[in-house]
């Protein structure tokens, strides 16, 4: 079995309740309705009631029973409107205010998330990734004990690839949030993907600390930075299988990583990649999406205390099915 048919399993053996609300994107109706068919949690959806039923009429797709709430109807309209005010009051929200904001479906569903109400949302498909996070970081926050929020791929290759056979997931972080991460965030990001990589795959992760250098073939700041927070990660998390700093292809491949890093336990075995910063982290994942074949799943985040998921803006809908199942996942293991 796949890891996505395996994610899929979990989140209808854990039937959680994630909601979508971008309710009016076709994707995200022909998703919500898949969800439903395969058995997941609740689906429930934002946004007019009646125009979200004819739009899905239009294209064909049953809803079912799907819960749609609709904030101008919602009988905890108030309720929502108090809690944001409650924990936005030091930075000007009021009351006129909050109803404004709860107006957007983003923000909305972060609040039904930090009331309980649902379990994690996903979005994406229409907005940007700093319309989808920012609700989330505002009002859901990090984690206890989390410093930095950050972003994965989860990269699933084709039966394809020569790579199949030996590692058919990876995990690229972070390619979709932390722009220039600090050593300190950077080993945060590391940390964070990693135990994500526990939570959702299961098996152990094994880092790379990715760079254009392996072990000082190459002197730089940017390499310098990379083998700073490769220490900081070792100091908090010394159980954890990290090493660096490698080029992609000592880390990838065992025959390069004995040639470039011998001795090394992680190189030539790794399963999750850390970027030195954004810019290489989302364009590795959109190359070998593109010209791999692989299905490129998130950006995932790591470290919020309740799950959100991003979508690519060119994603299709089973890719948001997918981020559905696994926020599912990440919330049971929130709660197991």
């Amino acid at each position: 079995m796949g890891i996505l048919q395996d994610i899929r399993g979990r989140a209808k053996k854990y039937q959680k309740t994630i909601c979508l609300p971008e309710s009016l994107d076709d994707r995200t109706l022909q998703a919500a309705a898949t969800c439903r068919r395969e058995g997941f949690g609740p689906i429930v959806l934002v946004g007019d009631t009646a125009k979200i039923k004819a739009r899905a009429g239009e294209i064909g797709v049953d809803l079912g029973d799907t819960l749609v709430r609709d904030p101008a109807q919602d009988p905890e309209f108030e309720k929502l409107v108090a809690t944001l005010v409650e924990l936005r009051q030091a930075k000007g929200m009021t009351p006129d205010k909050a109803r404004q904001a709860l107006q957007d479906g983003i923000m909305y569903a972060a609040m039904l998330v930090k009331l309980g109400k649902v379990d994690g949302y996903v979005s994406g498909a229409v907005h940007s990734t700093a319309d989808t996070l920012r609700p989330a970081l505002q009002v859901i926050k990090a984690a206890k004990g989390v410093k930095t929020v950050s972003a994965f791929f989860m990269m699933v290759l084709p039966e394809s690839s020569p790579y199949y056979s030996r590692q058919p997931v990876l995990f690229f972080g972070d390619s979709g949030l932390v722009q220039n991460p600090s050593p300190a965030e950077l080993a945060d990001i590391a940390i964070g993907t990693a135990r994500s990589w526990t939570a959702l795959v299961g098996s152990k992760p094994v880092v790379a600390m990715l760079s254009h250098s392996t072990k000082g073939s190459a002197k730089h700041a940017d390499v310098d930075k990379v083998t700073a927070a490769l220490e900081l990660v070792r100091q908090t998390d010394p159980g954890l299988e990290i090493d660096g700093e490698l080029q992609a292809d000592a880390a990838l491949i065992p025959a390069i990583g004995e040639k470039k890093a011998p001795g090394s336990r992680v190189a030539g075995q790794a399963n999750v990649l850390i970027f030195p910063d954004l810019d290489a982290g989302n364009i590795a994942y959109k190359l070998v999406e593109r010209l791999a074949g692989a299905t490129a799943i998130g950006p995932l985040i790591s470290g919020l205390a309740k799950p959100v998921n991003d979508l690519s803006r060119g994603c299709k809908a089973e890719d948001i099915v997918d981020a559905v199942a696994v926020t599912a996942c990440q919330a049971a293991a929130n709660t197991l």
